[in-house]
């Protein structure tokens, strides 16, 4: 107890050493969007504003009550502005330590978008009072806040030798044992996805050994799900535990909500289960007769992770390509309407592509032609440099095309053809059948290869790892059943190529290798 009443008053004294000489000078440090007022600057008194000052107890029971609590908890969620969250400190709102975690989880969100604004923050006088404040009583902080916390400081870019930031991962580590399955979940992706340093990795050895250890306690498919989907594919171990916890120990008993979660959560992963007969004879024992019977957009998304992990079956590509089925999400205005049918066309692909007796039925050739829609989507760095590398790589617009929109519902970053000396060919002047509207009307002379560059993104893997997810694995497969040689373009290759020169020169032998793969077999 007195340990802790001498942390507090060494925490406040700091801060009231940092307050006062803060509120002489003009010039002081401005955040970026509020240029107009020195966020540096407090109210006339520098203790007397301090949130939980031990020189205010009537102030501190005043700030507690339920209404007060309920309008403080109602601003933090409403704010959409960092100074709106950061003048809460110099007002009358005396915040506790759940409060001020609640504050620190919604700038985290508030910057997600404007990552140069960070730095700025991180100096900032209040923000410094805010993280003092939760130190002082971190360890009143509840256990699902302190899970949602230490990945909004990751994500804030606290320093890795700040000792709040310390705090807060020491007392992670002390409320392992009590902490539920899912927040061990959360707080394990997120040092997976959010921190690089050593420390975090640290603790997430250590969250991992947790999960391993206590994943008899999922009780729900919710959990398990979410568990798969975020931390299975760190540990293996644990995958497989989760695999027959998904389901094969409780065949007999599983519901469908229940086996959905667990079949869209393997094909978001390419996640293929050991006792893969086992399961996927379960999946469609239960869908044969139930299918028909779920809402239209769950059975596109059900047949689609089939087709991801490459177990459906023709009954089943029928019963969602049929006219009076696909009909309905035909020209869909909606989002929700747009991925679902989205997903179709790739079903479509499947069938198309990888079940040569399939019978049909298939979209018609007006729903397969890309919409407006196909290329609408926002320019990634990545993007921008590898089709300025490829127009300098081709010389002559006709020797390749960037941005293809295919039949199969995917976009090519770029398609060339080679003759087989390994010469450009006019791409466009040549039969094209992904293409749902060709403009070529001559055959490829023999020999001729067609290239596809495709280039994958951060968020196109699976979290710290090589592995393509579910969907871009479909992708690649469908191109390559379309005729294609890949060039596969991973943004940890591109990252580390610096000049032109070296971009070019990776484009090419990407090619070459292609080419000789193909030849080799």
């Amino acid at each position: 107890m007195a340990a802790h009443l001498v942390k507090r008053c060494t925490c406040l004294l700091r801060e009231a050493a940092r307050q006062a000489p803060a509120m002489a000078p003009v010039g002081r440090l401005r955040l970026a969007w509020v240029a107009h007022k020195t966020l540096t600057s407090s109210a006339t008194s520098p203790i007397s504003h301090l949130p939980g000052s031990l020189m205010e107890p009537v102030e501190k029971e005043r700030a507690s009550t339920p209404y007060v609590e309920k309008q403080v908890d109602h601003l933090i969620k409403k704010a959409t502005r960092p100074e709106e969250l950061l003048e809460l400190l110099g007002g009358s709102h005396d915040l506790d330590s759940n409060q001020a975690a609640m504050v620190l989880i919604r700038l985290s969100h508030l910057l997600s978008e404007k990552p140069e604004d960070k730095g700025l923050l991180i100096q900032d006088a209040h923000f410094h009072q805010l993280l003092c404040l939760l130190n002082s009583q971190i360890a009143s902080v509840w256990h699902g806040t302190l899970s949602k916390l230490l990945g909004s400081l990751y994500a804030l870019g606290i320093p890795k030798a700040s000792k709040e930031l310390q705090s807060v991962e020491q007392e992670v580590r002390w409320r392992m044992r009590k902490l539920k399955y899912k927040h061990l979940a959360f707080l394990a992706e997120s040092c997976a996805t959010l921190s690089q340093e050593q420390h975090s990795q640290e603790l997430l050895a250590e969250l991992l050994m947790h999960l391993e250890r206590r994943w008899t306690e999922i009780e729900d498919s919710h959990t398990l799900v979410t568990v798969m989907m975020k931390v299975g594919h760190l540990s293996e171990p644990l995958m497989n535990r989760l695999e027959d916890k998904h389901v094969l120990n409780r065949a007999q008993d599983i519901t469908l909500p229940h086996l959905c979660s667990v079949l869209l959560a393997f094909a978001r992963l390419n996640f293929h289960p050991d006792q893969e007969d086992q399961f996927f004879s379960l999946v469609h024992e239960k869908l044969g007769s139930e299918l028909p019977g779920l809402e239209p957009a769950l059975q596109v998304d059900l047949v689609w992770a089939l087709c991801v992990l490459q177990q459906a079956r023709e009954a089943e590509l029928q019963a969602v390509l049929h006219p009076e089925f696909h009909i309905q999400f035909l020209g869909g205005k909606s989002q929700k309407d747009q991925n679902t049918f989205q997903k179709l066309l790739h079903i479509n692909a499947t069938a198309l592509l990888e079940y040569p007796e399939y019978s049909g039925p298939l979209l018609p050739a007006s729903a397969v032609a890309p919409g407006p829609s196909a290329l609408d989507r926002k320019v990634t760095p990545l993007q921008k440099e590898l089709q300025e590398t490829l127009k300098g790589l081709l010389g002559s617009a006709d020797k390749g095309s960037l941005e293809v929109a295919t039949q199969y519902g995917w976009v090519l970053d770029a398609e060339v053809l080679l003759d087989s000396d390994g010469e450009f060919l006019p791409v466009r002047d040549f039969v094209a059948p992904h293409l749902a509207q060709p403009t070529g009307s001559q055959s490829p002379p023999p020999g001729s290869k067609r290239l596809a560059f495709l280039r994958w993104e951060f968020p196109n893997f699976n979290s710290r790892s090589k592995d393509l997810l579910g969907r871009f694995v479909l992708a690649r497969r469908h191109i390559v059943a379309a005729g294609f040689l890949i060039v596969d373009v991973p943004f940890y290759e591109w990252l580390e190529l610096k000049s032109e020169w070296q971009k070019g020169a990776y484009l090419k032998d990407k090619m070459r290798k292609a080419v000789a793969e193909e030849l080799a077999k």
